[in-house]
């Protein structure tokens, strides 16, 4: 690729909440990305030519990206095991925040792309930009969006209609994602969220109307307890989810909704379970729900997020990439290019 000349566009980028934005986007010779060359390898932190600004006749803008996270998806995507990410080199990341040139700040999402979004500069298309609303946490928006996306989808695009005041139950809801889906089940017309893990102590700081302790092994779990439930939202898969859909016990319709696979990405389910139950079952993901159904929803999502509660974020340069990668980490990482 030919070595460009900087062309600079007048005018600074400032994040701090409640600046006026506006920005410079040099379409420098060089940048900086994160890279994975080899399936499962740590990212590389390389210099490599800088994208072209885009022709105006086309559907793409330049974006100089501010913040972008670490997300479960990320490190799947990264190992090679997901099947979104199809060849190497890989530039990790799906999402983040950033500047365009004509100074709008933007979350962007990069399903599609054919870059990650650990870079300093990225082309988009215009259809995965998103105007940030008045008010938002521009870091929380990058941190956050990707696992809140999982059970607004899954409420939004994967079930039947609810009825009133829906009774949800959460399998993992210690996990960031499910953390997330109880204050959006509530926004999105829930009366009651039930909230399923192993940690006792953190469950009860989620606000949740009912809890349960998950026990190892899950089988050990009473769920006698639980009443009808109208959706499951399943961040856990294997026995735990095996282990509840099998003690069920209603006759009223239940919608069960795979999102994640923490617990193990394989499930044994007796088929008298599916048999003798109204379980409808599915999955929420890339896939199961369209891009452009997730374009239509992330204005009304971006909207609900400023009004959650913000969580803990590890903020670090994407120059520490190299030694900072850690897939087995518990914290939720932002890279700041």
């Amino acid at each position: 690729m030919a070595i460009m000349a900087p062309v600079a566009v007048s005018q600074t980028v400032d994040i701090v909440a409640g600046t006026k934005l506006s920005v410079s986007i040099e379409a420098t010779a060089l940048m900086h990305v994160a890279c994975i060359t080899a399936w499962g390898e740590s990212p590389k932190y390389l210099e490599v030519p800088a994208p072209e600004s885009p022709d105006p006749e086309t559907d793409n803008v330049q974006v100089r990206v501010k913040a972008a996270a670490v997300h479960k998806l990320v490190h799947l995507r990264a190992s090679g095991r997901h099947y979104s990410a199809k060849s190497l080199p890989h530039i990790p990341g799906v999402d983040g925040i950033g500047v365009t040139s004509a100074g709008n700040e933007v979350y962007f999402f990069t399903f599609g792309e054919n870059s990650g979004s650990y870079a300093e500069v990225v082309n988009i298309s215009r259809q995965n930009l998103f105007t940030l609303p008045s008010g938002a946490d521009r870091l929380q928006i990058a941190g956050l969006v990707n696992p809140a996306m999982s059970s607004w989808m899954a409420l939004r695009r994967r079930t039947i209609t609810l009825p009133e005041k829906f009774t949800v139950l959460i399998l993992g809801a210690t996990t960031i994602s499910g953390i997330l889906a109880a204050p959006i089940a509530r926004q999105l017309g829930a009366g009651k969220v039930i909230g399923c893990a192993r940690n006792q102590e953190k469950l009860d700081t989620l606000g949740l109307d009912q809890t349960i302790r998950l026990c190892d092994p899950a089988t050990a779990t009473d769920f006698s307890c639980v009443p009808h439930v109208d959706i499951i939202l399943d961040y856990l898969y294997g026995p735990p989810a095996a282990h509840f859909l099998g003690s069920l016990k209603t006759s009223c319709l239940v919608q069960y909704i795979n999102i994640g696979d923490v617990a193990s990405p394989h499930m044994t389910l007796h088929s008298k379970v599916a048999r003798s139950s109204k379980i409808m079952m599915s999955g929420a993901g890339v896939g199961s729900w369209s891009i452009n159904e997730l374009r239509e929803e992330m204005p009304k999502l971006l909207r609900v997020m400023t009004t959650l509660t913000p969580q803990s974020l590890n903020v670090l340069p994407l120059s520490k990439i190299e030694t900072a990668w850690d897939p087995t980490s518990a914290h939720r990482t932002i890279f700041v290019p």
